[in-house]
């Protein structure tokens, strides 16, 4: 029998028992009822609310860029943006009021799009882990603000480490990438946080692959699909 993995991304709904297996879950708030949240904690699950924190999938509003994301369709946003810090803020006041043990900070990555963000990030983020006190705070990625924002979170997700998914399907990254991502892991490792990677794999080959990978730098592995649709 295979050891569950340490924390489990689904962005779907329903499947409560199957989450009740896991120490670490994340989820889309909008999706679970305070009441199935605490059902889940009841059970000792840790649940995470997810945060986009530079991404809106919403309808058109003030703070939106022109520019969207290509993979998904969100308008990137100017992380500064009042109404934005506001927004997000809520969003975060929310969660926690709902019965959400922690939060899931994603979209982190604005030093590869606008780096004159990167600053305002770090204040929205100091903002989040006030609202979350004594909740878990855990990142994907947001390497352009290290070691910063290691102060504020309780651990990292290093996603898409060593597979990917693109337009032809799964597979594993280049060499050249696979070399950048090893050095950023041992950056992590210096650090004290607790360590995840989250790979994208159909088969089991390349999930071995993931898994194998993760474990030598230190990270515990969580290999999913594109949509994050398993539990």
């Amino acid at each position: 029998m295979s050891e569950q993995p340490p924390i489990c991304f689904y962005y779907g709904d329903k499947h409560l028992d199957e989450l009740a297996t896991y120490p670490r879950v994340v989820l889309q708030p909008e999706f679970y009822s305070p009441q199935e949240l605490a059902q889940l904690a009841d059970q000792g699950v840790q649940t995470l609310g997810y945060l986009s924190l530079s991404e809106d999938q919403g309808p058109p509003a003030p703070w939106q860029r022109q520019e969207r994301n290509p993979d998904w369709g969100g308008a990137f946003v100017e992380v500064g943006h009042p109404l934005w810090v506001e927004h997000v803020i809520g969003q975060a006041r929310d969660a926690m009021a709902a019965g959400f043990a922690g939060l899931f900070m994603d979209t982190l990555n604005v030093e590869l799009t606008y780096p004159e963000d990167v600053p305002h990030l770090l204040t929205l983020v100091a903002a989040i882990r006030t609202e979350a006190k004594p909740g878990y705070l855990l990142a994907n990625r947001g390497f352009g603000m290290l070691p910063r924002l290691a102060e504020l979170v309780d651990g990292v997700v290093f996603e898409s480490f060593s597979a990917r998914w693109t337009d032809e399907g799964y597979g594993p990254w280049p060499a050249d990438v696979l070399e950048f991502h090893a050095q950023i892991a041992e950056q992590l490792l210096q650090l004290e946080l607790d360590l995840y990677a989250l790979d994208y794999a159909d088969t089991p080959g390349l999930t071995d692959f993931a898994m194998r990978r993760a474990r030598q730098f230190g990270m515990q592995c969580v290999v999913s699909d594109r949509a994050l649709s398993r539990v």
